[in-house]
């Protein structure tokens, strides 16, 4: 499935893939750092052409010199079927509509402050972006989180134990400031679930 794929691909299972992937995106994404996306996208548009024409030709004078009829070399691709269909389309559409209310539903709950110490968490995480956007664009986040996606798992695998141990610590300490927190405000304390 598309969940194990990415998962391996994370994880590093197939080197050579993960590699490759990763290699690529890093690429794609400082090249959009330097050029914009219309440029970077006319140059990928370009080299993937000059390839295809290129091995095209190669197979045409091939196929003349050694006089075969092997046809059209990417035949096998052109035949292929890439619609999408209905369902899956529906499918896709009905999760990004899920999303979409799920998202509309919280905002309006942090916004027009139905818990308190909810609404006064986004505050702060929104407060502390200010200062992560002041200090770097929208790119530059995109190339950290692709770097933590592909590094972030590894390190976690082969070190758990110790990155559990620091987390739980971390966790008690956040915990033990927040209940100091919702017992100075009034009207602050979570309801019993």
């Amino acid at each position: 499935t598309l969940g194990e794929a990415t998962i391996d691909l994370l994880y590093w299972r197939n080197v050579k893939q993960s590699g490759a992937v990763f290699s690529s995106v890093l690429l794609l994404l400082f090249s959009l750092t330097q050029f914009s996306v219309v440029s970077v996208g006319a140059y990928l548009a370009l080299a993937a052409l000059s390839a295809t024409i290129s091995f095209r030709i190669y197979k045409s004078v091939l196929q003349a010199v050694q006089k075969t009829d092997e046809g059209h070399p990417f035949k096998s691709y052109l035949e292929m079927e890439i619609a999408l269909s209905q369902d899956q389309i529906s499918k896709y559409a009905d999760k990004i509509l899920l999303y979409t209310n799920t998202c509309m539903k919280e905002l309006r709950r942090l916004f027009l402050v139905q818990d308190l110490v909810d609404s006064l968490k986004f505050a702060v995480l929104m407060w502390l972006l200010t200062y992560v956007g002041a200090l770097f664009n929208g790119l530059t986040l995109l190339i950290l989180a692709v770097v933590s996606m592909f590094t972030m798992p590894v390190v976690y695998e082969k070190h758990q134990a110790q990155i559990d141990q620091y987390v739980g610590l971390i966790r008690t300490q956040v915990n033990s400031v927040v209940g100091k927190i919702q017992a100075k405000i009034p009207g602050a304390k979570r309801k019993e679930e």
